[in-house]
């Protein structure tokens, strides 16, 4: 028998009838599965809010309501000129208070604008003469409804015809919502104003100026072009672009301004000058100029030329983070009472002795400049090995404790890479813990068969890491931290690896009063830090921030060694589940 379906009220709204059909809904034998995804689908809470949405504009129709007032600012002025006429009283300057407060004077205005359902746009006739202007050729007639927001196309002067046309249609714009106007269209007039003889900056001025409608003569072009698909192109900014202090961009104001380290979607590359494009997760719909790649390279090769800019290939060197100051520069592989394998790190050399390993790397090309890298998102898989971690560090950022006490807290999961070193093992050390033990004639040939990212001599042993070392850390399936000199990041950029760079560096404060005479940025006791110590430390920061800050992901400020190390912890794990900016390359492969 079956049973029986429940009686609705007259009242029932269209969300109770579909919450009591879910509730009616059995499964069949036959069709479950679609039983199943009904009840799904009209469970589903946003469907519920919509059908009482539906509800309620349905009631709002039947009652039809109608304004009392439509003039309700007017009133709200006559009333405040009666009050401020005479002595008042505490509920009457309370009063007073609510009409001129300028939230409840917009409230009014609004009120009135919908009251008298002006709020649609009024576009002009056209004129009665019109058709006899037409001639032989075939015009179009565009009207555009624009705010004060820019019309999105900009013009130039046809240098064959003399005839002013459509330059280029910026996305998202006014004239490119519409769909109405197209490159390589001719404009005739603006708003009834002849525009042939007008100059192209005189023609932008009109249009600027213009408010609410517009109307556009237009010679279509031949061949319009079809509305293009947008694109999915996306650039890393590795420089920053300010338009309105460019003098080369065809209108400043429909640049599009971005920081080093923007992620920018390129929705096209038409012109071989200026690209337009937006920046991901800007609201603005609008897309805007930048200048393209090859136009960018040019223009700062003419400025090195010309001696306005300094030549990236001989840079001033950095100071960096030095680490270990130990008499042997042999830091122990104790942390916290717990010894972990391979956190000596023994080749913590002076700069004048610390060399990087030339060879492959680097995803940037041969280019003297780097403007943009085209990237694409990336999340790492289980089956993937992880990415390798980097950190880099200027003067005073003590890098190489902060990782001890990354990998001290999880060993199973963070590892370093175990160094190679000439220098003879002592008693309590064992080969592949503390140190790869190799003879020097090796290590040469490994040297000069670029095995090392990076290498040295200190005290006439040499010490360095290997990319082997690298490798066997992710084998087993463990995340690699290395701390390394800024010179091997581009050795390190490659597929394989798909380091993340972590640039450290200490919040040095203005002046030594404002701190602790005995403590340096990093913690801990490095005895009196002068002026001259701070100085060199924020120009640390400063000159690798300027060289290679484009190959940087995050840049990490420690305040202390604790917050340090938190904030750290927290980048490793966000890697193993969130998804990042990486080259395109790197996904390719």
């Amino acid at each position: 028998m079956k049973e029986a379906m429940p009686v609705l009220t007259a009242g029932a709204g269209l969300h109770e009838t579909l919450a009591l059909l879910t509730s009616q809904l059995r499964p069949d034998a036959n069709h479950k599965e679609d039983m199943v995804f009904l009840k799904d689908v009209f469970s589903e809470r946003s469907l519920g809010y919509l059908m009482k949405i539906h509800e309620k504009l349905r009631q709002y129709e039947r009652q039809s309501p109608t304004p009392v007032l439509h003039s309700a600012s007017s009133l709200a002025e006559d009333v405040t000129e009666e009050l401020q006429s005479g002595p008042m009283s505490t509920e009457e300057k309370e009063l007073l208070h609510l009409l001129s407060s300028p939230h409840l004077k917009a409230v009014l205005s609004v009120h009135d604008t919908v009251a008298q359902k002006n709020f649609d746009p009024v576009l002009p006739p056209l004129p009665d003469d019109f058709e006899d202007e037409l001639d032989e050729e075939s015009v179009k007639i565009v009207r555009l409804v624009k705010n004060k927001e820019p019309l999105g196309a900009t013009i130039r002067r046809d240098e064959a015809t003399g005839v002013v046309v459509v330059a280029r249609i910026m996305r998202g714009g006014a004239a490119d919502r519409s769909g109405l106007v197209h490159v390589g269209d001719e404009l005739r007039e603006v708003n009834g104003v002849s525009v042939i003889q007008k100059r192209p900056d005189e023609i932008s001025q009109l249009l600027s100026q213009s408010q609410g409608s517009i109307t556009l003569k237009i010679i279509p072009a031949i061949k319009e072009e079809d509305r293009l698909k947008e694109s999915k192109v996306y650039m890393r900014a590795l420089f920053d672009y300010i338009p309105l202090e460019d003098k080369a961009t065809p209108c400043q104001e429909a640049g599009l301004p971005f920081k080093r380290g923007d992620i920018l979607q390129v929705v096209t590359q038409d012109d071989h000058t200026w690209w337009q494009a937006k920046r991901v997760g800007d609201s603005n719909l609008r897309a805007g100029l930048i200048p393209s790649k090859l136009f960018q390279e040019r223009r700062l090769a003419y400025r090195m030329k010309m001696g306005t800019l300094p030549n990236p290939k001989s840079p001033k060197k950095p100071a960096y983070e030095q680490g270990c100051d130990k008499e042997d520069c042999d830091c122990e592989g104790y942390f916290n009472g717990q010894y972990i394998a391979g956190l000596r790190r023994s080749f913590r050399l002076s700069r004048k002795d610390r060399q990087d390993s030339s060879g492959e790397g680097s995803d940037f090309g041969d280019s003297d400049y780097t403007t943009y890298e085209e990237v694409s998102r990336y999340q790492q898989r289980p089956n993937e090995r992880p990415r390798l971690v980097v950190l880099i560090g200027s003067l005073g950022a003590r890098i190489n404790e902060l990782k001890q006490r990354v990998i001290a807290e999880n060993p199973h999961r963070f590892a370093v890479a175990v160094p190679h070193t000439t220098r003879p093992k002592k008693p309590h050390e064992k080969e592949g813990v503390e140190y790869h033990f190799v003879t020097k004639q090796q290590f040469d040939a490994d040297a000069l068969n670029n095995k090392f990212i990076e290498h040295g001599e200190y005290k006439e042993n040499q010490y360095g890491t290997s990319i082997e070392a690298i490798r066997s850390v992710q084998a087993k399936n463990k995340m690699c931290v290395v701390d390394v000199q800024p010179e091997a990041l581009k050795r390190l950029r490659t597929a394989e690896f798909k380091p993340y760079v972590i640039f450290v560096k200490p919040r040095v404060p203005e002046s030594r009063r404002r701190r602790s005479a005995a403590t340096s940025p990093g913690g801990g006791e490095r005895g009196r830090v002068t002026d001259e110590d701070l100085q060199e430390m924020r120009q640390s920061a400063i000159q690798i921030d300027q060289q290679y800050g484009q190959l940087v992901d995050r840049v990490l400020i420690k305040e202390d060694s604790a917050s340090a190390c938190a904030e750290l912890r927290g980048i490793l794990e966000r890697l193993e589940r969130e998804s990042f900016w990486v080259p395109i390359s790197w996904v390719r492969t």
